[in-house]
């Protein structure tokens, strides 16, 4: 299996002073357990446990101290322990409200053991009231892969060791960048979709995983939904949503349903906690914070592009393109975009959003923004000449900061310093799609605040 990024994030954890236990957050499917089972090679001791065995859930009930409770986990994973460091991965976390409860004295009573907890839908234990161990753990989130994690999977490492160095270097490589990336858009993210095309190159024989992984998340329903309407109305979305990708949606009637906005929400938050998709809402702000307008329509995101394509059955146009904004109207360029901004961050905590001008009646909006260095960034993907982005140029006109924007598009990497037709000059940042991955360091590199 190919290093994931994640690797490094949990060697940080490892190295942490004051380290708490950790809980990954993740949807199924994304690499949790393999980056974990990779990650334990920096150990003496190993013990893996599932908790949807319920012989192994049950020791949370019974043993009591804790280094009672690990001696028993020693026995259960057949272990014999050794003189070192001891890492316990407690992974479907959720099936058990004890082990939930159990991390806090781990911390508390065992601090030399390495605790590390992954489970979906989290935050609907703390809906039930469990002991949830609040200021005691911390967190991580594990995404489907970034396309520099996939260049990894391709074996060009010292290809994106060489752009991270010089991102002006990329230049000189594009094309091939480009055809990488444009491969990467139609695979997708998911760990075991790019392990398979990168030892077989057969794409036909990917749509088996796509049906596997699409079957899966319909069958989690019934642990998601908490009664029949609600079973229902998830099981629409993940029927018909997908063909609602990166557009704004309406909650009531959603995709031509006859279900209400209340139902339709409460399904969609349901969803967003097993972390199969964001609704992501506009912002007003041209300065921070950035703050979601509640109020407004918000555009939805998948989990992952490579299962939108193919639950959408757009993978033939998305492979045929030649420039992936032209496929499927941009959609596809919006929503594999906002798929490598959210790689970007490993906090479960981060949020998308998009900018629309706060004028009643306005149509101005940017696909995009994100905060760095104390200002809003909007973020445009598309293509065409400076003069044409008028979205980009309305945020600059409404902004009483000087801005540097990004355009994310197919051409190779440039800057320019654009004036909008009020006179204001910006620093516009051209990235191709393949260096989205870099943008934080891009921006800091050429933010110019001090230019009028």
């Amino acid at each position: 299996m190919f290093r994931r990024d994640v690797q490094d994030d949990l060697e940080k954890w490892l190295q942490k002073p004051g380290r708490k236990p950790l809980i990954l957050r993740g949807a199924r499917q994304v690499g949790k357990t393999t980056a974990v089972n990779q990650f334990a090679k920096n150990f003496e001791n190993y013990l893996y446990i599932n908790l949807e065995d319920d012989l192994v859930a049950g020791f949370f009930d019974h043993f009591r101290p804790v280094d009672e409770l690990l001696v028993n986990l020693f026995a259960y994973c057949n272990v014999r322990r050794k003189e070192g460091k001891t890492l316990l991965f407690i992974d479907e976390i959720q099936n058990s409200k004890k082990a939930v409860a159990s991390l806090r004295y781990f911390y508390e009573e065992m601090p030399d053991l390495y605790v590390i907890a992954a489970g979906s839908l989290l935050e609907s234990l703390i809906d039930v009231h469990v002991s949830f161990p609040v200021g005691r753990v911390e967190y991580m989130a594990v995404h489907p892969c970034s396309f520099r994690e996939y260049m990894v999977a391709e074996g060009e490492s010292l290809l994106r060791e060489r752009i991270s160095s010089d991102v002006e270097a990329s230049v000189v490589f594009h094309e091939k960048l480009m055809n990488m990336f444009n491969r990467y858009t139609l695979l997708g993210g998911m760990p075991e979709v790019i392990k398979t095309y990168t030892e077989t190159k057969d794409i036909a024989s990917l749509d088996s995983i796509y049906d596997a992984l699409l079957q899966g998340y319909r069958d989690d329903v019934e642990k998601y939904a908490r009664n029949t309407t609600q079973r229902e109305v998830i099981r629409y979305i993940l029927n018909a949503g997908w063909a609602e990708t990166a557009k704004c949606v309406t909650l009531g009637g959603f995709a031509g349903s006859s279900y209400k906005s209340r139902e339709m929400g409460e399904a969609f938050r349901t969803l967003e906690k097993a972390l199969l998709l964001e609704l992501v809402y506009p912002t007003t702000n041209t300065s921070i914070p950035i703050q979601s307008d509640m109020r407004r329509a918000p555009k939805l995101i998948w989990l992952d592009t490579g299962l939108v394509n193919y639950a959408s059955g757009i993978q033939k146009e998305v492979f045929m393109a030649k420039d992936i904004q032209d496929s499927w109207r941009g959609m596809v360029a919006e929503q594999i975009v906002a798929q490598e901004l959210l790689a970007l961050s490993n906090k479960v905590s981060t949020r998308r959003n998009f900018w629309v001008r706060a004028k009643a009646g306005a149509s101005a909006e940017v696909d995009f923004v994100i905060s760095r260095n104390s200002g809003i960034i909007p973020i445009e993907v598309k293509s065409g000449h400076n003069a044409h982005l008028r979205s980009l140029h309305s945020f600059v006109n409404n902004s009483a900061e000087y801005v540097t924007a990004v355009r994310v598009w197919s051409q190779p990497f440039s800057i320019d310093k654009p004036v909008t037709n009020y006179g204001k000059r910006f620093t516009l940042i051209n990235v191709p799609f393949y260096m989205v991955g870099w943008l934080p360091q891009i921006i800091d590199r050429y933010n110019e605040p001090s230019i009028q």
